[in-house]
């Protein structure tokens, strides 16, 4: 296989796992499903963004992606880590941990 096969195939791939969290995202009502589909997606864009850099035929590779993937990462833990103190602090003030009350209020 040839390295554009190779990447050609993780970009697919890479949407692929994207549309996968899309799909969690959507249809799960519960929080932490959310935030989990959240992290989901985030690791496709990953995936998709390092095939980016290996696009040329040359065999140096781009840094820029690489460099966007490591601040991708740093901010994707840090949200993921506030995402879940609210929805431990939601769950605490209402006792549940679904959306469906969101919707029972309006």
């Amino acid at each position: 296989m040839t390295a554009s096969t190779t990447m050609t195939i993780y970009a697919l791939s890479s949407v692929i796992i994207f549309c996968i969290g899309l799909l969690g995202l959507i249809s799960h009502p519960h929080m932490l499903r959310k935030i989990i589909s959240l992290n989901i997606m985030a690791g496709g864009s990953f995936l998709f963004l390092i095939s980016l850099a290996y696009q040329d035929r040359s065999p140096e590779v781009d840094p820029v992606p690489q460099a966007m993937v490591l601040t991708g990462i740093v901010v994707a833990v840090s949200a993921t880590a506030f995402a879940l103190s609210l929805a431990r602090r939601i769950r605490e003030k209402t006792g549940r941990s679904d959306l469906e009350w969101v919707q029972e209020k309006e």
